[in-house]
């Protein structure tokens, strides 16, 4: 029986190179053209912003770090584990204006703290000296489980 391998693909690039621009060039006026044109990568390959400042990187990373610090203070009154351990705070983003977006979630939609708890979570947030400003999304999408919380939440709790 033999066996077939797989040749790895290559992905389509739709960008233009010098071969592309001029098929008649030589080998050394290729290179020529190569080294004098910056190389350009389609948009949804560009680097991030925030790759390319490397202070900046790291400002945003500490103000994330003290949102966590901030959630983990905040607890379901119901369960007694912070909302961050267990697992109800979807995505935080920092943006470059220093404004913070965070998309929660609930143990479940007729959560008795449903119209409170969002507003506390924005609360402090704000109350971060660094952050200019702060939203606080509440989504359903995907819906909460168990296995959304940490290990240690998840050992406290006895799952």
């Amino acid at each position: 029986m033999s066996e077939e391998l797989a040749q790895p693909t290559q992905p389509a690039v739709t960008a233009t190179s010098p071969e592309t621009e001029n098929p008649a060039a030589t080998p050394s006026q290729l290179v020529a053209q190569t080294a004098a044109a910056p190389a350009e990568l389609p948009s949804a390959h560009a680097a991030p912003a925030t790759a390319s400042d490397p202070a900046r990187f790291v400002h945003e990373k500490l103000i994330e770090g003290k949102v966590i610090e901030a959630l983990c203070e905040i607890y379901d009154p119901e369960i007694p584990v912070n909302i961050y351990e267990l697992g109800l705070i979807y995505e935080i983003k920092v943006g470059h204006d220093d404004r913070v977006d965070v998309k929660m979630t609930l143990t479940a939609p007729a959560c008795p703290v449903a119209g409170s708890l969002p507003g506390q979570v924005e609360s402090r947030i704000n109350s971060i000296p660094e952050v200019s400003s702060a939203t606080v999304e509440l989504v359903w999408e995907p819906p909460w489980t168990k296995d959304r919380m940490s290990e240690a939440a998840q050992l406290q709790l006895g799952f």
